[in-house]
C-alpha cells in the first residue's frame, strides 16, 4: 500500500490524502481501499470553519445584511449555526463612511453586487449608521461573526478609525477583527497606486492607519495582508506586524482568467501545485509568529468565475475538498466569495428577485454535515486509473468518527472498502451527487435540493458492515460522508 500524506509535500496534513496527478480516467469500476486511524488525531476543525465573503459595496442598501431578509439568513444558517462573514473585496477600497443623513441613498440601490473584477475603479459606496446596526441585527439571525474591511485603497486613517469605533460599538463581540485594505499587492495593477508601489510602501501605510485606529479603538483587533497570493508579501508583513495584528490572511483562486479554454473542469479537478506551495508558506509563517491563518477570500475562477466551470457539479467537489485541504494544513477557516449573480457565488440572487443555493453551496453543506472536530490519520489505497480519489476523516467533538470521500473522476466508478479502525456494525451515509460533473441544476446532498430559504432535508441511506467493513460504490464524480455507528 503506497501512503503519501500533505507531510511528505510541506503540508503536514494528518487527516489527509494527497491525489497523484493524472488524467480523467473512462474505464467503469475501480477498486480502493480506506483505513481509517481514529485514534491517530490531527488538526481541529472548528466549529467556525465555514466563511462567506461579500463585497463591501453590499452595505450601500442596508436592507441586505439585515435580519429581516431571511432568505438569505436561512441560507446562510443552513451552512452552520456559526461561520465567518468577512465584508471586503475590490470593492472596499471604494466604499466610504457617511455618518451623517444621505439623502435620496435609496435611489442608488439596486440588484445584489457581483465581486468586483478588479479591472477598474468602482463607483463610490455610503455605508451608514442604519447599514451597520442592521448588520449586527443579521449576525444575531445567523448566529455568524464578522471580519471587517475598511478602506486604505483611497480612504484616509482618520476616516477608518471613525468606521471602525462605530463597528466595534455595535458589532461588540461578534467582530473578530478588522482588515485594512484588498489584495494590496495588486494596488499598481488595479490603479489604485502607482505601478511602482511596494511592501515597504504598503507596509508603511498600514503601519500608520493602524496607529490612527488603534489611539481611537482600544484594542483594535487587526489582520492582514489580505494579499491576492503573493507569498513573499505575506510573510515580510507576519514577521513585521506579528505583534500587533490577531491573524494572518491571504486568498487564493484556482484558475484564471476566465477566457483561457485551458481553464476547465478536467484542470479544476487535479492537485493544484500553486495551492500547495502557498497552503505551506501560510502554515509555516503562522508557525513561526504563532498566529492563526485563513483563506479570507477564494473561489474557482477569478473574475466571478467561468460558466460551465464554476456553476457545476465540479465547483461543489473542489470546494468541499479544498476545505479539507485548508483544514489538513492548519487553517482556522475559509471565505468564498459570492454575491450576486456570478457564475462561482454559493448563494445568488438578490433582495428584489430572492435568494437561491448554488452548486459550489451543496460542497459547503456537505462539509458542514460532517462537522466539527479533529481530522484522523487515514491510509488509500487508489487505483491507478481512478487517480482523482480523496479522502479525509473526522472524530467529532463527541467521539463520533466520520469519513468524507471525493470521486472527483468524470467517468470513473470506484467500488470503496472501508475500514473504519474500530468496532462499527452499520453506517449511514450522504451522497453529493448531479446527472454529470458538468450538470449546473439537478445537484443533491442526500436526494435533497436546497431551498430558498435554507429548508434542506437530505435522506441517509443505511449500511451495513461485512466483518467489520463497508463496501461503498461511489458513482463518477461524487461525494459521499459516511458516519459510523
Amino acid at each position: 500500500m503506497r501512503r503519501r500524506t500533505f507531510l511528505e509535500l510541506s503540508l503536514l496534513a494528518s487527516g489527509s490524502s494527497l491525489l497523484p496527478r493524472g488524467l480523467m480516467a473512462s474505464a467503469p469500476g475501480s477498486s480502493a481501499q480506506l483505513t481509517i486511524h481514529p485514534h491517530a488525531a490531527g488538526n481541529r476543525i472548528g466549529p467556525a470553519f465555514t466563511g462567506l465573503s461579500y463585497e463591501t459595496a453590499e452595505l450601500q442598501n442596508p436592507d441586505f445584511f439585515s435580519g429581516k431578509n431571511q432568505e438569505l439568513v436561512g441560507l446562510i444558517k443552513r451552512l452552520g449555526s456559526s461561520g465567518v462573514l468577512r465584508l471586503g473585496g475590490g470593492t472596499s477600497a471604494y466604499s466610504y463612511w457617511t455618518p451623517g443623513p444621505v439623502a435620496a441613498q435609496a435611489a442608488q440601490w439596486h440588484e445584489s453586487i457581483d465581486a468586483d473584477t478588479g479591472k477598474h475603479a468602482e463607483p463610490p459606496r455610503k455605508i451608514t449608521p442604519l447599514a451597520i446596526r442592521n448588520l449586527r441585527d443579521f449576525l444575531d439571525a445567523t448566529g455568524w461573526q464578522l471580519i471587517y474591511g475598511l478602506n486604505m485603497g483611497t480612504g484616509s486613517a482618520a476616516a477608518a478609525a471613525d468606521e471602525a469605533a462605530y463597528v466595534t460599538a455595535v458589532i461588540g463581540p461578534k467582530l473578530i477583527g478588522f482588515q485594512l485594505c484588498n489584495e494590496p499587492d495588486l494596488f499598481s495593477m488595479s490603479g489604485v497606486r502607482q505601478p511602482t508601489y511596494n511592501f515597504d510602501q504598503f507596509a508603511q501605510e498600514w503601519q500608520s492607519f493602524y496607529e490612527v485606529i488603534s489611539s481611537r479603538v482600544r484594542g483594535a483587533r487587526l489582520g492582514g495582508p489580505d494579499t491576492a497570493a503573493h507569498n513573499e508579501w505575506l510573510a515580510s508583513f507576519a514577521k513585521k506586524f506579528a505583534g500587533d495584528i490577531a491573524f494572518i490572511s491571504q486568498h487564493y483562486y484556482a484558475e484564471g482568467p476566465p477566457a483561457d479554454p485551458s481553464m476547465n473542469i478536467d484542470r479544476l479537478m487535479k492537485p493544484d501545485p500553486k495551492l500547495i506551495e502557498q497552503l505551506a508558506v501560510m502554515k509555516q509563517v503562522a508557525s513561526e509568529e504563532k498566529l492563526p491563518f485563513r483563506l479570507a477570500e477564494t473561489n474557482s475562477c477569478y473574475g466571478i468565475g467561468k460558466p460551465g466551470v464554476s456553476n457545476t457539479l465540479a465547483s461543489a467537489l473542489w470546494g468541499a475538498d479544498l476545505m479539507y485541504q485548508l483544514a489538513a494544513a492548519g487553517g482556522e477557516g475559509i471565505n468564498f466569495h459570492t454575491g450576486g449573480n456570478g457564475w462561482y457565488t454559493p448563494i445568488g440572487g438578490s433582495l428584489e428577485k430572492g435568494f437561491s443555493a448554488q452548486p459550489i453551496y451543496h460542497g459547503m453543506l456537505l462539509f458542514e454535515q460532517a462537522g466539527a472536530g479533529n481530522l484522523v490519520d487515514i491510509q488509500l489505497e487508489r487505483p491507478v486509473d481512478a487517480p482523482l480519489l480523496t479522502a479525509y476523516a473526522i472524530r467529532g467533538e463527541k467521539g463520533t468518527l466520520k469519513t468524507v470521500v471525493f470521486n472527483k473522476n468524470s467517468r470513473q466508478t470506484v467500488e470503496l472498502t472501508i475500514d473504519p479502525g474500530r468496532r462499527s456494525s452499520r453506517a449511514s451515509l450522504l451522497r453529493l451527487s448531479a446527472p454529470s460533473i458538468e450538470s449546473t441544476e439537478g445537484i443533491t446532498l442526500g436526494s435533497s435540493a436546497v431551498e430558498a430559504n435554507g429548508d434542506w432535508n437530505g435522506n441517509q441511506e443505511a449500511i451495513q458492515s461485512v466483518h467489520g467493513r463497508y463496501v461503498i460504490s461511489m458513482p463518477a464524480a461524487s461525494a459521499m460522508l459516511v458516519t459510523f455507528h
